[in-house]
């Protein structure tokens, strides 16, 4: 018999046991939910600061690359599908449309940043004598542009061949490259220089350990073969980078990437190698990073061309690339290889040719050339120091500085537009081109000012070349060798012996650039005007008479340095263009956006607020954030209060409120029936209940004949207003709490109310929802409190929408103290409006309590 009375007890348990049961089903039941809203909460405000992330990255002008972007898609969409997740799983079913959504967004995005599949068909070299400008695809722009001028045009080009991008791709498959390479990419912080550093120098060095496939080397040898049955056995060449994209009007990689001059047979498929791992090289990969051109899209392909051992060379511009308004052209000239022109390492001849007809030499400046650079024998560079008149005799007779007038004239015509042309003159005075690449010019708008208004300006420095126009300020930096560039500040004056193009690679942190050597035809006076940098070359002992840390105003327009900043100038200059905009890795970020950044679903009250019409990851954030929140208010209308779980608070009030512990809410366990306020560490009841106890209920207010009348007809006509029926809810009011969380229902007489809050250190999280229902006047009385109870929250920040008598308000995601304080207005006014709906019809006394409740709350929160 006692086996059957204990099997039956438990099967039908006590009362005090099912609560024992139901407190503990809804502790889990809050734990469980709460953990999903955090987690949430957390993933949505990551989807949020990634969303920020991209929109400053399109407006900024700071570079970023196909890591950046790639980094942030993966992020933004791996926090949206956590927000979709924990939302299905705080309420299993409801959401599940939102994943269709998702995965429908997303492979819009992902068709921006899909990798190019570059051309791996196709042969892995061609003659140049079948190459012209249209196979820019296969062989690069540099050297498809030489087989145009060669084949076409019909000027003098060296005889050589290209190794094409098929060949590139074919070696870097062979050697599983771009993996290990991509790998180490993603896995280095690039915004550090040391880091780039060392990135570079792994890279480089992976690819140069690498073998060439059989049948490229192969390949390679019997173009050189044929190579030599046309300018003469044991042959060196020069071999050029010729990477897609290089070589074009906005991106002309001007002396970036990698070129072996003189080398023989032997070495071939060695300086191939070399010449393929500087598009890892620090120039290279920062100049692509600055320009926003993606890694994957550069193939490099290598020219390979009978070396001409050069008894003069240089640099023809078809115009002046420092004045639109200029069309002169310009030849840059030096003893022996055009080296010295392009590293800008020695003072180069300028001959000014007019385009009449016939031209003209307008202007000669021949200064000291100091050394020149020739080619050993056998294979490589020497450099050779000039001595006597010869330095100071024009590297060019006036018949060739024409003949090479009239060629870049006739390069500009066929490319219709001005061009960048490097040569080369031959022992028998023949000139030979060996590059012709868009040269971009800039305007001369701060060139047109009134100088003479600035001659009581007393510069620092005078002189030099323009190289690049403006006027920037900023601290000097000297720079003297590659590891000073680890130090290189954001917004320096850049101030360097020799215009080197590896200096290109601190552009985009320089304000200005100021160096000792170099001319206007050098590499890294062209990257400085691509980068719309100032850039002033030729000062004499500028390194010296210029200190670290020293601030200076680079005027490269009028040649002139002045100490400190002068604003008078800096304000006439234009702000610099954004390097990235229109390149492939913005238009890639850019394009993804449009799926991610817009927010259009706005209104949660609008029928279209549904998983359906979520056209963005932000729709999507938007959309689950309302509902989580909405969620999260249904926990205290949605669960039973056990009574008796509950502790009653032990407080000197008229009314009872009892409280129920969810999780963290006690600073100590409570074993009696009553809980004091002393032990209660829930920051959001602890903020109400210090506005339902900070001002005194005076009582209800006063009302007349019609008010008194309406009440008694309300009492006697609506049962649910009967607080003489028995309920365990009539006038008590109950609390469920952690530390953090706080879930108030409360029935004060004829009016009912409830809040919802969650108040924490992180402002994401914080929440507050408050409803309002009921009273004993009639409709329009009950109306007319709601309006009034909703003006009021409305000034200190909520929003608010009413529906007949029930008034819904809310406000999120503000700091700590700004929610407790919001708090402590809802504790007031839940105290402090019941029963003022019998006065709504009298309009003095309606502003009496307007006045009133306004100088409470200043009093309990200050003045807003």
């Amino acid at each position: 018999m006692g086996r059957m009375i204990d099997i039956l007890k438990g099967l039908f348990p006590r009362k005090q046991d099912r609560e024992s049961f139901d407190v503990e089903d809804l502790r889990t039941a809050f734990k469980a939910r709460y953990h999903q809203f955090k987690l949430l909460l957390n993933a949505n405000n990551k989807a949020l600061e990634i969303m920020a992330e991209m929109e400053e990255a399109l407006r900024g002008g700071q570079p970023f690359g196909m890591t950046f972007v790639q980094a942030r898609l993966t992020g933004v969409s791996t926090s949206v599908w956590q927000i979709i997740k924990n939302l299905n799983d705080l309420s299993p079913g409801k959401y599940e449309d939102l994943y269709g959504q998702f995965k429908e967004i997303r492979e819009k995005i992902n068709q921006y940043v899909q990798r190019k599949s570059l051309e791996e068909e196709g042969p892995l070299v061609l003659p140049l004598e079948s190459v012209d400008k249209d196979m820019a695809d296969q062989v690069g722009s540099k050297v498809a542009n030489l087989g145009e001028i060669r084949n076409r045009i019909q000027l003098r080009v060296s005889n050589g061949f290209a190794i094409t991008a098929g060949a590139y791709q074919r070696f870097m498959k062979q050697n599983d490259l771009q993996a290990e390479i991509d790998r180490l990419i993603q896995a280095t912080d690039v915004d550090h220089l040391d880091q780039f550093f060392k990135l570079s120098a792994h890279i480089q060095q992976l690819i140069i350990r690498s073998p060439l496939p059989e049948d490229l080397e192969a390949a390679i040898n019997e173009q050189y073969r044929l190579l030599e049955e046309e300018d003469g056995k044991g042959i060196t060449v020069a071999m050029r980078s010729s990477a897609l994209g290089e070589d074009l009007a906005e991106t002309t990689f001007a002396g970036q990437y990698r070129s072996e001059l003189n080398v023989s047979s032997e070495n071939i498929a060695q300086a191939y190698k070399e010449i393929v791992a500087s598009k890892y090289g620090l120039p290279g990969m920062t100049y692509r990073l600055n320009r926003g051109i993606r890694d994957e899209d550069v193939a490099m392909c290598v020219g390979c061309m009978t070396m001409v051992d050069a008894v003069a060379g240089g640099v023809t511009y078809s115009a002046n690339p420092v004045n639109i308004r200029d069309n002169s052209v310009l030849v840059n000239a030096v003893w022996g290889l055009p080296k010295s022109v392009v590293d800008g390492n020695t003072p180069s001849d300028l001959f000014v040719v007019s385009r009449g007809e016939p031209m003209t030499i307008l202007e000669k400046e021949i200064p000291a050339k100091t050394h020149k650079y020739a080619c050993y024998p056998d294979e490589g560079l020497c450099r050779i120091d000039i001595t006597g008149d010869k330095s100071r005799q024009a590297s060019l007779k006036d018949e060739q500085v024409l003949e090479l007038a009239k060629m870049a004239v006739r390069l500009e015509a066929h490319y219709g537009g001005p061009q960048d042309i490097e040569w080369a003159v031959r022992a028998d005075g023949s000139i030979v081109l060996l590059q012709c690449r868009p040269l971009e010019q800039k305007g001369a708008s701060n060139q047109d000012r009134d100088s003479d208004m600035f001659n009581d300006l007393p510069p620092f420095l005078t002189g030099g070349v323009t190289a690049s126009p403006g006027v920037a300020a900023g601290p000097v930096f000297i720079v003297k060798k590659e590891i000073d560039t680890l130090q290189f500040p954001r917004g320096g004056v850049l101030v360097t012996v020799q215009s080197l193009p590896r200096w290109a690679m601190l552009l985009n942190r320089a304000a200005a650039v100021v160096t000792e050597q170099g001319s206007m035809a050098g590499h890294l006076a062209n990257v400085a005007r691509e980068f719309g940098v100032p850039a002033l070359f030729g000062i004499k002992n500028a390194a010296q008479q210029l200190k670290n840390g020293q601030p200076v105003t680079v005027d490269a327009d009028c040649q002139r340095i002045y100490e400190g900043r002068i604003d008078v100038l800096l304000e006439r200059q234009k702000s610099p263009k954004n390097l990235m905009e229109g390149s492939p890795v913005y238009e890639a970020l850019k394009g993804a956006g449009k799926h991610i950044i817009p927010l259009r679903l706005l209104d949660p009250y609008s029928p279209r607020f549904t998983p359906k019409n979520c056209r963005t990851f932000h729709d999507i954030t938007r959309f689950c954030h309302e509902k989580v929140v909405h969620e999260m208010f249904q926990f205290g209308r949605e669960h039973h209060f056990p009574e008796r779980s509950s502790k009653q608070l032990h407080f000197k009030v008229p009314l009872k409120w009892w409280v129920l512990n969810l999780d963290d809410g006690f600073r100590n366990e409570v074993t009696g029936k009553y809980v004091k306020l002393d032990n209660i560490v829930s920051i959001p009841m602890l903020a109400l209940w210090e506005g339902i106890t900070a001002v005194p209920w005076e009582g209800p207010p006063p009302v007349d004949g019609k008010g008194f009348m309406s009440i008694m007809f309300q009492a006697t006509t609506n049962t649910a207003l009967n607080t003489g029926v028995r309920s365990e809810y009539a006038a008590r009011n109950y609390f469920m709490i952690s530390k953090n969380y706080c879930s108030l229902s409360s029935r004060l007489g004829f009016h009912f109310s409830t809040v919802e809050a969650l108040v924490s250190d992180r402002p994401g999280e914080n929440y507050i929802s408050f409803q309002f229902k009921g009273g004993a006047a009639d409709d329009l009385r009950k109306q007319k409190r709601v309006f009034f109870v909703g003006d009021i929250l409305e000034e200190y920040g909520f929003s608010v929408e009413v529906k007949e008598d029930h008034l819904a308000a809310r406000i999120e995601g503000h700091e700590k103290d700004f929610m407790i304080d919001r708090l402590k207005i809802i504790g007031y006014m839940t105290i402090h409006t019941r029963q003022i709906d019998m006065i709504m019809s009298n309009q003095s006394k309606v502003n009496y309590y307007r006045t009133k409740i306004t100088k409470d709350i200043n009093k309990i929160i200050g003045p807003t």
